[in-house]
């Protein structure tokens, strides 16, 4: 396996690799990275679809891709994915992949049309004082120390960083400022995560750091993400006979180990209650999608809270089972065991038919939430709620079956230890009805409004206990290798499963993981598109620096006389050279 960039291998097609028609393939889990493993199999590895098993313990495909009408519940999503241009391998998978409506047109191409014609823009990113922009809305407000800790950070090698949290590199300034309360509400982080997936963060998107503020270089689909992107990859694999096969828990993968060889030879499962096994072959490749965010999920409903209780679930006890067996395989304890309280368990899907509500939700976004265009273009932060309260709101209708009537606001807290500023609970304890409530009371809706608005919405809150599990702190070994080392045919996929500079909780991370599992375990010959290079572009660099400083130029920058006597000796020396150019465009002097 190897990394590319450029056109010529981005559009290359490979040569069949040798035996591929004799190859088998079981994939256990049927979320984003399960699907992307067959789709690539069947493209670029040329295995016959037929061949081809995807094993999903619950009864429909998507793992956490998820939005769905609940005939019981209602409408429900339990979260949003944040795209963008440089997803390489997603747009990769995506061009291949025909749209449910249109066989000649790619997922990629309806994607594009759609956000050049309806691009994300956030006119308000942040508010306050009851549905009030706050007053530096627009603006970082780093402090001269706290860009110093970032730069620091990302000049510290991921070695020095083996378990640090984000509040061990960072003080007291950086938490205060903007830029932490557009970056955590944007990427969901909280100050316990891990130091690593910070500096990743920084280097894997440092060329969207002068978007934080408006959003605009996010992409979005035209419904939920089920909609939009798995139900199109289902229907290709289906046309494909790949066999699905639901109600279906692989309990554990036995691998043997000879000559520092490692190779999957049994799939123990139970199918529908019934206990089977599975022998396999060197030619039967198996990908494991360790770990799961929205394992043991919990729905309530409008009057009743969803329940706190949950066992760990399938996912993580099939990894404990493969990590038992093989130091290499990672250590899934560190993800799903001891995650803070102060984090983030609930979300919400409220679904509004009063139209009451759309006054305040047009004075906080500026938008007209019926007109058919992005609203909110992520998350509208809530800076003075306890909860720390986001919202978002994609283009309505965000599913297909929805009414005209109907607008579906989806709301997140990342505080899940603290009360409420107008229900006086944790978000942990309160009903749909009563995170309505709280939402509606930080819009600014008057009170004497409120409890009849929220009574006549649908609110659904579900309870992820594990949804924060990616960020956990973590050293190197702690995510398996797509490929450990001397594996003939097993391979883990998605987001714990380790591949370098790319960052989880995203959708690339999931189709990356099994773009590189397939292309090893067949030897595919053809480049893998790699992580977007920002991080190694000065001009990105010198870009992110007049945005971390809110727009100034370097001779704006609050020095001292003795840096200011030298930045006038370095101008004087690099006038009329090729650096002034760059620093003149970069708008640095």
């Amino acid at each position: 396996m190897y990394y590319s960039n450029g056109n010529y291998e981005a559009f290359a097609h490979p040569q069949k690799p040798e035996n591929a028609e004799n190859k088998s393939a079981y994939i256990v889990g049927s979320g984003l990275a399960g699907l992307a493993a067959a789709a690539f199999l069947i493209r670029d590895g040329q295995v016959p679809g037929n061949n081809i098993h995807i094993f999903e313990e619950l009864e429909l495909p998507g793992g956490s891709m998820d939005g769905i009408l609940n005939e019981q519940r209602g409408y429900i999503i339990r979260g949003g994915r944040e795209m963008e241009p440089h997803f390489e391998t997603l747009w990769d998978l995506f061009r291949s992949i025909p749209t449910l409506d249109d066989p000649e047109t790619s997922v990629l191409d309806e994607f594009y049309w759609l956000n050049k014609k309806d691009p994300s823009y956030s006119t308000t990113r942040a508010i306050e004082n009851r549905g009030e922009q706050i007053t530096t809305d627009g603006q970082l407000t780093l402090s001269r120390k706290a860009i110093t800790e970032i730069a620091k950070l990302v000049l510290t090698s991921e070695k020095q960083l083996g378990d640090v949290k984000i509040n061990e590199v960072f003080g007291s300034e950086f938490f205060k400022s903007n830029f932490w309360l557009y970056w955590s509400t944007m990427f969901a982080f909280e100050p316990w995560a891990s130091a690593i997936e910070m500096r990743r963060y920084l280097l894997r998107f440092v060329h969207h750091v002068g978007t934080l503020q408006n959003m605009s270089a996010l992409k979005f689909t035209k419904f939920n993400q089920y909609e939009s992107l798995v139900k199109p990859l289902i229907k290709f694999l289906k046309n494909k006979n790949v066999d699905f096969q639901y109600n279906t828990t692989v309990n554990n993968i036995i691998v043997s180990h000879s000559n520092g060889k490692k190779t999957a030879t049994e799939l123990v499962l139970t199918v529908d209650g019934e206990k089977e096994s599975i022998s396999l072959s060197p030619d039967d490749l198996v990908f494991v999608t360790n770990g799961s965010i929205t394992e043991s999920t919990t729905y309530g409903d409008n009057t009743h809270p969803a329940p706190q209780e949950h066992k760990a679930g399938a996912s993580w006890d099939l990894w404990e089972k493969l990590a038992d067996q093989d130091t290499e395989f990672g250590r899934p304890s560190k993800f799903y065991k001891n995650i803070p309280k102060a984090n983030w368990v609930i979300s919400a899907t409220c679904t509004f038919t009063d139209d009451r509500v759309i006054p305040y939700i047009k004075k906080v976004t500026g938008k007209d939430p019926h007109s058919g265009s992005i609203v909110t273009s992520g998350p509208v932060s809530i800076k003075d709620s306890n909860w720390l309260l986001g919202i978002s709101i994609s283009r309505q209708p965000h599913f297909q079956q929805q009414k005209s009537n109907e607008l579906i606001v989806w709301l997140y807290g990342l505080f899940s230890d603290q009360p409420g500023n107008y229900v006086h609970k944790k978000i942990t304890d309160c009903s749909g009805e009563e995170i309505c409530k709280e939402f509606l009371y930080h819009i600014g809706v008057p009170e004497e409004q409120i409890d009849s608005i929220a009574k006549s919405a649908n609110s659904v809150p579900v309870n992820m206990p594990y949804i924060t599990s990616y960020f956990m702190p973590r050293t190197e070994g702690d995510r398996p290798l797509v490929v450990p080392t001397g594996s003939q045919n097993l391979a883990f996929i998605g987001n714990f499963a380790e591949t370098s500079r790319d960052t989880v909780f995203t959708t690339e991370y999931s189709v990356r993981t099994a773009m590189e599992a397939v292309y090893q375990l067949l030897d595919v010959d053809r480049g893998i598109p790699e992580v977007f290079a920002s991080s190694f572009d000065l001009r990105t660099i010198l870009d992110s620096v007049y945005y971390l400083n809110d727009q100034k130029s370097l001779q704006e920058l609050p020095l001292n006389k003795i840096e200011k006597v030298g930045l006038d000796a370095f101008l004087k020396k690099i006038q009329g050279t090729y650096l002034e150019e760059i620093l003149k465009e970069e708008k640095l002097i």
